[in-house]
Parts: C-alpha cells; structure tokens; sequence
C-alpha cells in the first residue's frame, strides 16, 4: 500500500507536470470524489491551468494549481501514480504491477500529449478539492523527540495504532509501523503513555533512520523484517517465531523475545 515513502515518490515524480498546460480532464472515478465536488468541478479547477508546486503531508499528495486552489490525492491501500505513462515506483505491496486502464479512476492529459493517471485496482483512493491538511499530524519525515512525544501524549490505546493514527503521525503504515516497533525492541501491543523518556527517544530514532533507510532502498516493502511476515516467519535479529496478531484491526507482526 501507498504509504508516507511511497508518496514522496508520488510527489517527486509529478515535478515532471508542473508548469505543464492541463488540456483535459479524462476521467474522475466516481468514488474517488470528495466533499460533494462533481466531475464538473474537477475540470473546472483543472482545465486550461497547470501546477504549480507539488507538497506532500503523510500520505496525501497536494498539487498546488495556477488559479490559487489546491487539489489533494489520496491513493487508498492499492494506487499507483503514473506520469507520462510511468509509474512513479516499481513495486506496490498489495497491488498490481499492471497498467489497465480500467483501473484508471483519475487521469488527465497535458497540452503537450503528456498524462497524469493514478491506476488504483480496488477504488479507495480519493480527491479533494482544497484539502485541510490541518488535521494530519506531524510528517513522517520530520519526526523529533519532541513531536513524537506530544503525538504519543497520554494515550493508553496501543502503540501501533497511536502511530498509524494520520492525525498525529501523518505517514506511518502498516509495514513501516512494525519495522520499526521491530527495529525499537517494543511490543506493538503496549500502550502508548506506558514509553519511558528513553524508550520514546530510541523509538523517535528508529523512525528517523528506519524511513531514511528504506527511501534509499526503494520503498516501505525493503525492511528488514518483510520477508518473514509469513506463515513460519521467524525473526531476522533472533530466530524466535514471529508471532502474528491483529492490532486495531491491521495485521502485525512482532517477536516475543525481543519486543517487550
């Protein structure tokens, strides 16, 4: 699934559009609008203007557009965004390599015959006109001490989930949350208040590193522990069976040895 790394890709790629004259609004899923926006104001906001600027908060992609409006894209668990025909990473866990073009649920064309598309099998993904990017929490990028404390505050909801939550860390998905909680030696399951001051900077670390790391190899699938999420997985620290559980209803992956 498309998580904070993967739309930083997203982000990087759709440089190549901006300053670019958008011709034509090809296609709008119906599911993919928003707020009550319509197809109409989709190519109202669109048409005959361009982008200007490309940001990123988490994992929703803001393009800013030369009429001073905005347009937010969120890509659910299986979209992939493609410029000019090119998908912006190779690899989508959960997804599907191909390019059908009935999986197209936004696509538009550019005065010089380029596209913009995201192709997105299962339809969860979204467009906003004008996004408020206020209630997303800190980026996954720019994590401190200091922010990841005030996101975990005194929240007694499990670990994991306080960090998946987008409203206070916006960018955290399911496969780098538990490479992390792995590479940190916590338990996904333990309450988020119950971190010492120097459990919390040893996670804020990881989070750090672990991002870093896997932006540089490629993606949010390159952990360390993904091969082994699997039936007989052990862990690669150790060699202690994986155990696999559920954790606000999101498949993890921990090791009983060394996660505590």
């Amino acid at each position: 699934m498309p998580e904070g790394i993967e739309v930083e890709y997203y982000r990087q790629s759709v440089l190549r559009t901006l300053n670019r004259k958008i011709e034509l609004v090809e296609t709008v899923d119906q599911k993919y609008l928003r707020d009550g926006h319509s197809l109409i104001d989709i190519k109202d906001l669109l048409e005959g203007n361009s982008f200007k600027f490309a940001g990123r908060r988490g994992k929703l992609l803001l393009l800013s557009v030369s009429n001073d409006m905005s347009i937010g894209l969120r890509f659910g668990m299986t979209g992939r965004l493609l410029v000019d025909g090119v998908s912006a990473i190779e690899t989508l866990e959960y997804s599907s390599t191909k390019n059908e073009p009935k999986w197209n649920r936004f696509s538009l064309k550019f005065s010089d015959g380029g596209t913009l598309s995201i192709n997105d099998p299962r339809r969860l993904g979204a467009i906003q006109i004008n996004p408020n990017i206020e209630v997303l929490g800190i980026d996954l990028y720019e994590i401190t001490i200091s922010s990841l404390s005030k996101a975990l505050g005194s929240s007694s909801r499990a670990l994991k989930s306080r960090l998946m939550d987008q409203s206070k860390v916006a960018g955290l998905g399911n496969l780098l949350t538990d490479e992390i909680l792995w590479r940190s030696s916590i338990n996904p399951r333990r309450a988020a208040n119950s971190l010492t001051h120097d459990e919390q900077k040893r996670l804020a670390y990881h989070i750090i590193q672990t991002v870093k790391q896997l932006t540089k190899l490629g993606g949010s699938h390159t952990g360390k522990l993904q091969a082994h999420r699997g039936t007989g997985g052990l862990c690669p620290k150790d060699g202690e069976p994986l155990e696999r559980y559920t954790v606000g209803g999101r498949t993890t992956y921990s090791c009983p040895l060394h996660q505590i």
